[in-house]
């Protein structure tokens, strides 16, 4: 979530460097942290499964991680804003 708030905002917001920042982002936690954790990354997945076999003892992480890491994103890109990104174009 940090690195979509940091390329998708500001004065230097770009588009094709902006999807290949998140492209590569994306690539590299399916590349390493689903074959380390064998978790999903979207949260829609990994509920539907859950509940129709009843195993729902850890569903609340599939939930509350995706929520509270984007809180914790926010205020970390605000406090790495320079000042050149406040600016419009």
């Amino acid at each position: 979530m940090l690195t979509i708030l940091r390329v998708s905002t500001g004065a230097r917001e770009k588009g094709i460097t902006a999807a290949i920042a998140i492209g590569s982002i994306i690539g590299l936690e399916a590349m390493f942290a689903g074959p380390i954790s064998g978790a999903s990354m979207n949260p829609a997945r990994s509920l539907a499964p859950a509940l129709i076999s009843g195993n729902t003892q850890h569903l609340w992480l599939y939930l509350l991680a995706p929520t509270l890491g984007t809180l914790a994103a926010i205020p970390l890109s605000l406090a790495t804003r320079s000042p050149a990104d406040s600016t419009t174009p």
